[in-house]
């Protein structure tokens, strides 16, 4: 039988995330000016080059510029996306390789099974349907996409965890 997560995908696990340590590249896009392919083929070659990495998970993080972006959503509005890998130590990081420190948080982890291009369909229902019926308000810290051993690119089958960050609502228990 398949565990409730897997039968219902808008039923995420709640998670504290430690604070984190990655190594990427990053650039500044927007939904209409969309980069990631671009970002994602400059980290790929540089990846297996990077000291002190942890496990063989890729995180793509979406940094948005204030709280109100996704409440007040304008495809053109530009936030940071990142491709990396987490690190123990930045030490002896190549260039042109950046550095980034998530901080600890909690989140709800979604499963997310389809192609990247069908993702932002499954965002907006977290979004406009678990979230408000949650416990949870949205946090402004960083998204997080995490790719592992079943993420199989455009497949349709291809699956990557998604990290939303969140906070208790006020009130809630």
């Amino acid at each position: 039988m398949l565990p409730e997560t897997a039968r219902n995908p808008l039923l995420p696990r709640i998670e504290t995330m430690p604070g984190m340590l990655l190594a990427g590249s990053c650039r500044a896009m927007s939904l209409m000016d969309n980069q990631t392919r671009e970002l994602w083929q400059e980290f790929m070659p540089l990846r297996n080059h990077i000291p002190g990495r942890v496990g063989n998970e890729l995180y793509s993080v979406d940094i948005y510029p204030d709280a109100e972006y996704l409440r007040d959503f304008d495809p053109h509005r530009t936030f940071r996306k990142w491709a990396g890998v987490p690190v123990t130590t930045w030490e002896g990081l190549p260039e042109p390789l950046e550095k980034l420190e998530l901080p600890e948080g909690l989140y709800a982890v979604f499963r997310y099974r389809g192609s990247p291009r069908t993702v932002g369909a499954f965002y907006h229902r977290i979004l406009t349907e678990w979230l408000p019926a949650s416990l949870y308000d949205l946090e402004h810290r960083p998204h997080l996409a995490v790719m592992g051993p079943t993420y199989l690119g455009d497949h349709p089958d291809s699956e990557e965890d998604l990290w939303i960050p969140v906070r208790v609502k006020d009130g809630a228990s």
